[in-house]
């Protein structure tokens, strides 16, 4: 790999980008060094599947380094259905992590889709405002607990499946905090929280004791009564027509959440915020592929639905401004930072890296491995053989022996890098 670039603040240093999963072992070597100078580093991605793949794949190269992805809601701007609970829990969750950086509980690298990198989100105070936590053998007031949880935004229900959801059955409470992977199960003991065991939503059975659970909203805006009244005021200001022939405004006066809300969410603030405000100015940005392309696409796309919707009276929209950031207004906000660009590579780029030649297997010949021999012999370089599961890596490793090549198997990444094996096939990242 190439020497990792000085990267000034408020400075962009551009590189092509490099092939295949090089890319990966750059920013995993890139965010090493930020880590261990106490900085995070954000990684925007003009291809969201891109952003989904660094994920898995940066901790390959680096498993010290914490990753968490900042998903798009995976709806199109103005749709009138909300976006899917797991999606708002994972969006919850990440926010949660980039403010809590310096803990165990931290993210040392943050991959965004470009798009959902130019959305307004709740402002920083909302998070932390509407977080609260409790342990075992702590004082907890159930009607106070429930009459937090429905502000926060959590659905009272009669089983609890889904992030999101509570459930009140005697000295029971069932919970399923955003940002979770399980939900939990509170047993009360008069005032007193007895124990809190996490249960499998499918069949309702307790698992295993945990000493503490932290609760993040339920929503990525508040519904107490104050954001409610917000909410219809800053609508009176910023929208015409009769907001009473409006369901989204009766709704949110009965404090009902509309599916499609979101696309309102500035309504619920006097300031929005981006990702930006929740990295802090001592970060690190990455700027991976064409993200000037993937601004301009989103930018058409979501004018041509403006234009379309915008003179629904019943249901009014805001205008794109209100919602996104413009591209102007995100690179004049990330220029602040110290970045690294990453474009597409060209032709005429020349770099320290290279996608490989064809090697695919060669069915039916006589010789179904003759490319990766001839690459073998042809290179100095050692050679990392990569499976996608244990049994692939079996069947993998049958295969290649059955062609005359026997590679050594490692436990880890780290154990190839520190042997003097040429080559080998390590268990899947």
């Amino acid at each position: 790999m190439m020497d990792l670039p000085k990267l000034p603040l408020g400075k962009r240093f551009t590189l092509p980008c490099p092939p295949g999963s090089s890319d990966a072992l750059l920013l995993a070597q890139l965010g090493e060094r930020e880590k261990a100078a106490g900085k995070p580093m954000a990684v925007v991605t003009a291809d969201a599947s891109d952003a989904q793949r660094l994920l898995e794949e940066i901790p390959f190269f680096a498993p010290g380094l914490r990753c968490a992805l900042f998903p798009d809601w995976e709806t199109l701007p103005y749709d009138s259905f909300s976006p899917h609970h797991d999606l708002i829990s994972e969006r919850l969750a990440t926010l949660w992590r980039i403010s809590q950086r310096d803990k165990e509980t931290g993210a040392d690298v943050i991959l965004v889709p470009a798009t959902t990198a130019l959305y307004r989100l709740a402002p920083p105070g909302f998070l932390a405002g509407y977080t609260f936590s409790f342990k075992t053998r702590q004082k907890l007031d159930a009607d106070k607990l429930k009459a937090q949880l429905t502000l926060a935004g959590y659905s009272h229900v009669t089983q609890v499946v889904s992030p999101g959801e509570y459930a009140v059955r005697g000295s029971l409470i069932d919970l399923f905090p955003m940002g979770s992977v399980v939900p939990y199960r509170v047993d009360l003991f008069d005032d007193e929280i007895d124990s809190i065991r996490t249960f499998d939503p499918d069949n309702q059975r307790s698992l295993y004791p945990v000493p503490e659970v932290r609760l993040l909203p339920g929503r990525e805006f508040p519904m107490d009564e104050a954001a409610r009244a917000r909410f219809r005021s800053r609508w009176r200001e910023l929208l015409d027509g009769d907001p009473t022939k409006s369901r989204i405004y009766k709704d949110i006066g009965q404090g009902i959440a509309t599916a499609g809300i979101e696309y309102y969410l500035p309504l619920f603030f006097e300031d929005t915020a981006t990702v930006f405000d929740y990295l802090g100015m001592d970060a690190t940005v990455v700027l991976h592929g064409d993200v000037q392309a993937a601004f301009q696409r989103f930018w058409q796309d979501t004018r041509e639905r403006y234009r379309l919707l915008q003179t629904d009276r019943e249901q009014p929209v805001l205008p794109p401004e209100a919602l996104f950031l413009g591209a102007e207004q995100f690179y004049a906000k990330a220029n602040a930072y110290a970045q690294l660009a990453l474009r597409p590579a060209t032709e005429q780029d020349t770099s320290h890296t290279h996608a490989l030649p064809p090697l695919s297997v060669q069915r039916g010949t006589e010789n179904p491995l003759a490319r990766l021999k001839a690459y073998a012999l042809g290179t100095a370089q050692r050679i990392l053989v990569l499976a996608e599961s244990d049994g692939r890596r079996a069947s993998l490793l049958d295969f290649l022996r059955s062609g005359a090549i026997d590679p050594p198997a490692f436990d880890s990444l780290l154990d190839f890098q520190t042997s003097h094996e040429n080559s080998a096939s390590p268990p899947p990242p």
